[in-house]
């Protein structure tokens, strides 16, 4: 049976929410799952990318997410939103479009990210 659209979506937002909380005990990944950023491979596996969220320098910065819009095609989540980063009062987000294949399972199996530099944004 075929998972619906917005526990697919649940699974994202799980993994976008473990950005600010550095938390990732909720994030459904597989064993197998990989991480791409870039084009360049971020994440070899599900505890790799697990530990990172938790404590890799690269997520610390992040502090707030805003303008998280997702879509679904298949087992595909399509989402975009801003990550916020330290310091705060300067202010400054990067655009993150990140694209989340979820097994009907209910698990992230992969995921393809690139974002944007950060800028000012109001």
């Amino acid at each position: 049976m075929a998972l619906a659209d917005a526990d697919r979506i649940a699974a994202a937002r799980a993994y976008v929410d473990a950005l600010v909380s550095h938390d990732a005990s909720n994030v459904p990944l597989t064993p197998g799952c990989t991480r791409v950023e870039l084009g360049v491979k971020t994440g070899r596996n599900g505890d790799h990318i697990r530990r990172s969220l938790n404590s890799g320098p690269q997520f610390k910065l992040i502090h707030r997410i805003s303008e998280f819009t997702a879509t679904v095609d298949g087992d595909t989540v399509d989402t975009t939103y801003y990550v916020h980063v330290h310091p705060k009062p300067l202010g400054l987000a990067a655009r993150v479009v990140e694209s989340f294949v979820v097994t009907d399972a209910g698990e992230i199996s992969s995921i393809v990210a690139s974002f944007s530099v950060p800028r000012r944004k109001a």
